[in-house]
């Protein structure tokens, strides 16, 4: 107990980081257990508790998880989703958030609530890129949503059916799907007031693109065939157009063929636009010879920011004077020119862009390429580049993700010599699945799966899991469990029932929810045979605070999923959490003696 406590005073002073302190912990562990090894233990069994997080099937489903979101983000197969989400997010923020809450409460209700979040969690975080909230205000609210929603039923999360099923075997009887959702349902109206106007103003804005954001690119739009704007007037398509993205000079009718047209935006703002609008800002030649290139040898397309030096050759020309794309076969699809007021430039009366020192070119290409041109012409590569998404994958991502979510939380259908039914598995096995189809399909490299994983998160989770071990083994939830019920017999019957809740919450929270689950329910049975109440109520006390899991990051895995994308740091799990968890634990108790007549 005196570990688990120092531990959380450690994460939530965040002197040190997260890393060092869930190494220290795992260390502490490991050689406290050689030297004063558990009762009826051996000096290594200590070892293979404090590292056996490592191996554990929670951290494999996580990394699993983060491999096949990563396979979602590079092929863009949830960029139509997200699309539709952004006009929503377009007409208001607020309204948004609202309609995004909504939506993760109902799907985490039927759905179990870590493929929930891994839906989710890419599409919110590409529409904090293209301008929503930040992704690190949207997320734990997010999260929060998924987390309450999959309270509501009994197949809403895997501890749910732990706890009914500890339940039917102490001899209570077997609880439906939505025995106890209308409850939930009430504590979700007192709660998403809180989840929506205040948790976003309780976060931080940890924006890491947010100057790289505003740099504008100016470049020239070319009208081809297939383009969307062909015998369209301007005023037909304006209201298409990202907030990021404007033409800086409009035909003098409709749009045509061969026409090109002075635009600007940011990267992401031309990106959107081009998608939308089918045109071209580089000629098609080099497009189709840098696709080519990558698919024969097997690398990404990169896009980069590179910066013209004093001594590069390129100084004074145009692009097409250059000769970039003829003799690097990379291509610029902008140029920023800092401390320029764009309308005093030549290029905006039709003329060619000229190059001058200071000017960011935004640069395509496969890698060898793109340093080939950075190093014969003196330009400075910036950090931040980003591959192009293989959308030709992005059907096949898209398949292997839902497909491992039906798997965990449908099933397949199967007939056998019963008849027809439905074999689920664990979301451990369909997520590992998953992340190996992701592979084998090329929708995720060997090489880049690196940039999947989160190491804060990794170490995160195995001391979690050890810290959890060691309080079960050591006997301090027992002792807790006999401690809280020496005293209830004072409590009212519903600060029984907060009691309870509270108890498991902070198991929840610092242990895990099969732990708290398998812990408390059999205390709350006894409790309530000892106290003559209804035995009911206080098994369902122990199974929300089981899924009130909001104040660390390590008390479910989809808090860890969301860590890395939000750039959270334990107090911001602190900071929104704790009066999460009071506000429900007090609205929980209430409409539970309500509806038990307590």
């Amino acid at each position: 107990m005196i570990l688990t406590v120092a531990v959380f005073i450690a994460f939530a002073r965040g002197r040190m980081s997260t890393e060092i302190v869930s190494l220290l912990t795992i260390a502490i562990i490991a050689v406290g257990l050689y030297f004063y090894p558990l009762p009826d233990t051996n000096p290594t069994d200590g070892l293979a508790l404090a590292f056996g997080g490592f191996g554990h099937y929670a951290l494999i489903t996580i990394c699993a998880l983060m491999t096949m979101g990563r396979g979602l983000v590079v092929t863009g197969a949830l960029e139509p989703a997200a699309r539709a989400l952004e006009r929503i997010w377009k007409v208001s923020l607020q309204l948004g958030l609202f309609v995004s809450l909504l939506l993760a409460f109902g799907l985490s209700m039927i759905v179990n609530d870590t493929p929930v979040l891994v839906l989710l969690l890419p599409i919110f975080v590409a529409l904090a890129q293209r301008g929503a909230m930040p992704a690190s205000k949207t997320l734990i609210p997010l999260n929060a949503a998924v987390l309450i929603g999959g309270m509501a039923t009994t197949i809403g999360t895997s501890t749910n059916l732990l706890v009914v099923g500890i339940a039917r075997d102490l001899g209570m009887p077997q609880m439906s799907v939505f025995h106890y959702t209308p409850i939930v349902l009430l504590a979700a109206i007192v709660a998403f007031p809180y989840l929506w106007l205040v948790m976003p103003r309780l976060l931080p804005d940890n924006s890491t693109a947010g100057q790289q954001a505003r740099r504008r690119f100016l470049t020239h739009l070319r009208v081809t065939p297939a383009s969307e704007l062909v015998g369209r007037h301007f005023d037909e398509i304006v209201d298409r157009l990202p907030d990021e993205f404007r033409f800086e000079e409009r035909p003098p009718s409709r749009f045509e063929v061969g026409q090109r047209l002075l635009i600007s935006g940011t990267h992401e703002g031309l990106q959107l636009a081009l998608r939308e609008l089918r045109g071209q800002v580089a000629p098609g030649w080099v497009l189709d010879r840098i696709d080519s290139d990558a698919r024969k040898s097997g690398e990404d397309v990169q896009v980069l920011e590179m910066v013209v030096t004093a001594d590069s050759r390129i100084i004074g020309r145009t692009l097409a004077s250059s000769g970039i794309a003829d003799r690097y076969g990379v291509a610029v699809l902008g140029i920023h020119k800092p401390e320029r007021l764009m309308h005093n430039e030549p290029a905006a009366r039709g003329d060619e862009i000229r190059l001058a020192e200071g000017d960011v070119l935004l640069v395509i290409g496969n890698r060898g390429a793109l340093d080939e041109f950075a190093t014969t012409d003196s330009l400075l590569q910036l950090e931040g580049g980003q591959d192009v998404p293989r959308r030709s994958k992005a059907v096949i991502a898209a398949a292997i993700m839902f497909g491992a979510v039906a798997l965990a939380s449908v099933g397949l259908p199967f007939f056998g010599r019963q008849g027809f039914y439905l074999l689920t598995v664990p979301i451990a096995i369909s997520a590992l699945l998953g992340a190996i189809l992701m592979f084998v399909t090329g929708c995720v490299k060997f090489d880049r799966v690196g940039r999947a994983l989160s190491a804060k998160v990794i170490v995160l989770v195995a001391a979690s899991i050890a810290i959890g071990r060691i309080i079960l083994d050591s006997g301090a939830a027992e002792w807790l469990g006999e401690t809280l019920a020496m005293g209830l017999q004072f409590l009212p019957p519903a600060g029984v029932l907060a009691a309870i809740m509270l108890f498991v919450t902070l198991l929840t929270n610092f242990a895990s929810n099969a732990t708290a689950a398998t812990v408390g329910t059999p205390i709350a049975f006894n409790i309530a045979n000892q106290l003559g109440l209804p035995q009911e109520p206080l098994i369902l006390a122990v199974l929300f605070g089981c899924n009130l899991c909001y104040a660390t990051p390590i008390a479910y895995q989809t808090n860890m999923l969301i860590m890395a994308e939000g750039n959270y740091a334990f107090r911001d799990y602190l900071r929104t959490g704790v009066p999460l968890v009071v506000l429900m634990v007090t609205t929980l108790s209430v409409l539970l003696a309500m509806t038990y007549g307590m």
